[in-house]
């Protein structure tokens, strides 16, 4: 295990002070490769009355940080950036501790800081309109912060997550009660030690670890917070958006699933396709919303094009995610691992294993490869998240359309080709919130927006459009005397 450099925080971040549950109740966090318990001490599990507590906290908070202003806002968040590029080594060691990602695939801490240094100053975008087109009136529109705003991130990039909706909740002027997985709560936790470091005013960030029942069923339901952010399972989606209509109507936006194909046409640069297709389903071992799960190759193409993708595919180093030459890492836990094998089984029935499969070792799973898979199997239908890809050929550009859209996902899409009209026109016709031509996941410009079509959810997210996600319009009517 990892020497770390301060203690593991376990506890609860509620107005500024940390603090165990309201209940005494505590979990484990177990660390993926050596399946020991991460801290000497249990995570605070956090309950409804902990949600109520720290909801309050960020209500009582919300005036003063809503009246701050931007640039004021924008020195807190330039100081927690500073902090987070100054932790790089702690936080790597954290995120590779509870996730099982390589260490040496960490570059979450500098994008998490650029979030808060660009979002620090990005407050003054928050532009509404005036119109003088009715008579004896000035008309206005404003953007304002919703005031208390839930966030809830998953486990897979937790670091990433957190400052990607943070800083612009914060930008914007809201105030943020935030729950990490109860997988993956350290970082989180580490993040909440910068914040009270940095300075921010007590109840303007809180942030609980613990489970989705009771903690965030609690959150979605509550009739204070205005705004929820959420990333993560499609079916965990539809219970939120379902609690968030039943109570206050909130305003919700979320990332979800995704079952990502990739084409291939005969034309395209087939080392180059091979090389991207292999790292978007074995990144992360295959733990990552947007992996192209889904790969459709030109028929006159195929053999060459898998005998490409098997060589870069095979060329992992399986073992400890702490030592800088390990390229895949374990599976998150003991729930996902099976869940995995699950789908391998189905694979072995529905279709051909032509590499990889169960590692036999831990949480491993190898790069896994089947073909030939009905188009209605549920290995083609249902989000895997591990490395198994499945490759199926086409013969049509319409055939190949019609594959990749018959899916109730719409996260990704990606497709090569050298033909400047048929990239073109798949870019139209994919439904998919993201495509890439000639690249794809994890490929992803700053000034571009993220999210998904159909059940990968609503909403977009990105540098340039996720102050909108946080704010809300109104409208001011003001009536003038005639001279």
């Amino acid at each position: 295990m990892a020497t770390l450099n301060d203690p593991i925080e376990t506890r609860l971040f509620i107005n500024g002070e940390f603090r165990s549950s309201s209940a005494s109740k505590t979990f484990g966090v177990v660390c993926p490769y050596t399946k020991e318990i991460v801290a000497q001490g249990m995570f605070e599990e956090a309950d409804s009355k902990d949600v109520n507590d720290a909801v309050a906290a960020a209500h009582a908070a919300s005036p003063a940080w809503r009246d701050l202003g931007t640039d004021k806002r924008g020195g807190y968040m330039r100081r927690l950036s500073q902090l987070i590029l100054e932790s790089n080594n702690e936080l790597a060691k954290l995120e590779t501790l509870s996730t099982g990602r390589p260490i040496s695939q960490f570059f979450d801490a500098g994008i998490a800081a650029e979030y808060f240094a660009h979002f620090a100053g990005a407050g003054w975008s928050a532009q509404g309109t005036a119109s003088l087109n009715t008579p004896d009136h000035l008309n206005l529109t404003v953007k304002q912060p919703y005031g208390v705003v839930a966030l809830i991130i998953p486990w897979n990039f937790p670091l990433i997550m957190f400052a990607g909706k943070m800083a612009p909740a914060l930008a914007a002027g809201n105030t943020v009660v935030l729950k990490s997985s109860e997988k993956a709560p350290l970082t989180s936790l580490y993040v909440a030690k910068l914040i009270e470091k940095a300075g921010f005013p007590p109840g303007v960030v809180n942030i609980i670890s613990g489970f989705g029942d009771p903690a965030g069923a609690a959150l979605a339901s509550h009739m204070t917070v205005r705004c929820i952010s959420f990333t993560g399972s499609s079916a965990t989606g539809q219970k939120i958006q379902t609690a968030a209509a039943k109570s206050n109507l909130k305003h919700v936006h979320m990332e979800l699933g995704g079952k990502s194909p990739a084409i291939i046409f005969e034309d395209a640069d087939l080392e180059d396709a091979a090389a991207q297709t292999q790292f978007s389903i074995r990144f992360n071992s295959g733990q990552v919303c947007s992996a192209n799960s889904r790969i459709y190759v030109h028929e006159s193409v195929a053999e060459q094009f898998i005998s490409m993708f098997r060589v870069n595919f095979t060329a992992v180093r399986l073992g400890d995610p702490l030592d800088p030459a390990t390229s895949h890492g374990p599976q998150i836990d003991v729930l996902q691992y099976h869940r995995i094998k699950e789908y391998l089984a189905i694979g072995e029935k529905d279709g051909t294993l032509t590499l990889g499969g169960d590692a036999n070792n831990g949480f491993f799973v190898r790069p896994t490869i089947f073909e030939g898979v009905a188009e209605d199997s549920r290995l083609m239908r249902e989000e895997v998240f591990g490395p198994v890809v499945v490759i199926n050929t086409f013969s049509t550009e319409a055939e190949a359309i019609e594959k990749a859209n018959n899916s109730d996902f719409g996260l990704f899409a990606a497709v090569f080709t050298k033909a400047l009209d048929r990239a073109i026109r798949l870019a139209k016709a994919l439904d998919a919130g993201t495509v890439g031509v000639n690249c794809t996941s994890p490929a992803n410009a700053k000034d571009a927006s993220y999210g998904g079509m159909k059940m990968s959810g609503n909403g977009r997210e990105g540098l340039l459009c996720s102050l909108d996600s946080f704010l809300e319009t109104k409208s001011i009517l003001i009536k003038t005397a005639r001279l």
